[in-house]
């Protein structure tokens, strides 16, 4: 169970797009994070005559980002935050924030 999942609210904490908050798109391994409109870069994409909606030209990415760059968007708090585990009486493991203590999966 990763502390950082697909679909979580992020902030980036260090680097070109500080102080940025995005939604995480896809989590690439257990080390990096794509984030939405975070560490874009310009890509030079040859066209491809076989697929129909790939045309060459000069295209936006956004590229993978380290894990320890991100933190966790505490709604509640406004914040940057901190990610938890612990157990439920029914023995689901769930995250918690580590500032206020509120769930994130409930």
């Amino acid at each position: 169970m990763s502390k950082i999942r697909k679909g979580d609210q992020v902030v980036v904490l260090s680097g070109k797009d500080k102080g940025r908050q995005g939604q995480v798109l896809q989590v690439v391994d257990g080390t990096h994070v794509i984030v939405e409109n975070i560490n874009k870069v310009k890509k030079h994409q040859k066209g491809n005559p076989n697929q129909p909606n790939q045309q060459g030209g000069i295209i936006d990415k956004e590229m993978p980002l380290p894990v320890s760059k991100v933190a966790i968007w505490n709604t509640g708090a406004k914040r940057a935050d901190r990610i938890g585990y612990k157990k439920l009486a029914d023995g689901k493991k769930v995250r918690f924030f580590k500032s206020n203590g509120e769930m994130l999966d409930a």
